[in-house]
């Protein structure tokens, strides 16, 4: 597969018809092979596809379902043909692992070369990699994305901070690729050795894994001095790169050639109307070994426009992800995600980006207490004001509790947000 920068702004109709084709083939594919899955389709025919909206024919596809396959039983490809896997993190049960074919990793490094291109990357940028190399398919993502587009690569990895702030000045890195959550670090550390990420020649930073709200984007944007994208994927669905946003933010191309996306309600399981916001599915178009068809990924967005976009791009958009099903809280009969609460604190520049929900009960009901770090300068009346924002939003008055910089554990991994001590 020879990358071709056209595709992004292949017209709607032709888009469609490849959707429609890949569908029917992704379909037939499961059939026809010794995956487990064969007999959950088998009664339905590709040529009873006939349009697009006829994937609702097709039943959903629970993480739980591939879980039970572990670790071989759902790829539909012989092992001969097998190239490398990936594997989820496996933290709520049984994880999941993708095998992949040479073909999917040409797949790969096709959609991460337009996310690259999407951020402005080019053959001329030097691509700082931050993500682990290994079973998390970050690393290797960004790789084979760089080495596709021609970027001269910095395989740093994790950790290391102070190694990674020497690199960026000294290497003349240009794009930082990272979780979400590891600028935060980086910007701490740069703080304590006085270190100015706007005298290198680093312009921007592509961060994924992790919900992320528009206030912790701002902050990093100006503290680090670089135009941030937001990027997506999992390793169910092939890895880093599904989607990006691009230079007009107006939300998340995600590459039609490849996917097919639709938002149901998360209740009902039905299609909501484009706008309303649900639960994500996805059905992989060109995937080999662990094609998938409508897939409950958890996230929940909304499709913003069908539309071409300003940049350009005429795959659709959706926004940016305001979290997981499953990492919806309720608490006194309120539900919230922490990318809400964390967009209020985030207004607060005297507040550090570090923060935990703690959840937990007290004489039988439902606490929650907000445990945030000041930086100097932290005062009385913003206190009051915060809480008076918490309380509007929450409608119920939560515990705020403000601690020194550098109380909160800094994890090498994604950032814990969440305590929940209820069942304990």
């Amino acid at each position: 597969m020879i990358f071709n920068h056209k595709m992004e702004t292949m017209p709607k109709e032709e888009l469609e018809k490849l959707q429609l084709e890949g569908l029917k083939k992704t379909l037939e594919k499961i059939k026809s092979s010794n995956s487990i899955f064969k007999e959950k389709y088998k009664d339905i025919n590709p040529q009873d596809i006939k349009t697009l909206d006829d994937i609702k024919q097709i039943p959903i596809l629970e993480k739980d379902e591939l879980r039970k396959a572990y670790p071989f039983k759902h790829i539909t490809v012989d092992s001969e043909k097998w190239y490398r896997m990936h594997m989820s993190s496996g933290t709520t049960g049984t994880p999941i692992i993708n095998a992949m074919t040479k073909n999917d990793i040409e797949q790969w490094s096709e959609i991460m070369a337009r996310c690259y291109y999407s951020a402005g990357v080019t053959n001329k940028d030097r691509v700082q990699i931050t993500p682990s190399f290994g079973l998390f398919n970050g690393g290797f993502g960004f790789h084979y994305g760089a080495e596709k587009v021609g970027a001269f690569i910095i395989p740093a990895g994790a950790g290391r901070s102070r190694l990674q702030l020497k690199f960026i000045e000294e290497l003349g890195t240009t794009a930082l690729c990272a979780i979400a959550s590891y600028p935060l670090r980086l910007m701490e550390v740069a703080r304590e050795i006085d270190f100015d990420f706007k005298k290198t020649q680093l312009k921007t930073a592509i961060l994924g894994a992790e919900t992320w709200s528009d206030e912790l984007r701002v902050r990093i944007e100006e503290e680090m001095g670089v135009d941030t994208y937001d990027i997506i994927g999992m390793t169910e669905t092939g890895g880093v790169g599904m989607g990006i946003d691009c230079e007009a933010k107006k939300g998340i191309h995600i590459w039609e050639d490849h996917y097919i996306v639709e938002i149901v309600d998360p209740e009902t399981m039905e299609v909501v109307e484009d706008g309303k916001e649900g639960e994500m599915l996805i059905t992989t178009l060109t995937r080999e070994g662990l094609p998938l068809l409508r897939y409950r990924t958890r996230d929940i967005t909304k499709i913003i426009s069908k539309d071409k976009c300003d940049c350009g791009r005429t795959h659709l958009r959706v926004d940016r992800l305001k979290g997981r099903t499953d990492d919806m809280f309720k608490v006194k009969g309120v539900n919230f995600y922490p990318s809400q609460i964390e967009s209020i604190l985030m207004k607060y520049k005297n507040l550090t980006p570090y923060y935990n929900i703690v959840l937990e009960k007290v004489k039988g009901k439902g606490s929650m207490t907000i445990v945030t770090e000041r930086k100097n300068g932290f005062k009385t009346e913003e206190l009051d004001r915060l809480g008076n924002e918490l309380y509007d939003f929450l409608g119920f008055h939560c515990n705020i509790q403000i601690v020194p910089e550098g109380t909160i554990e800094r994890p090498a991994g994604k950032a814990v947000r969440v305590v929940d001590k209820r069942n304990k």
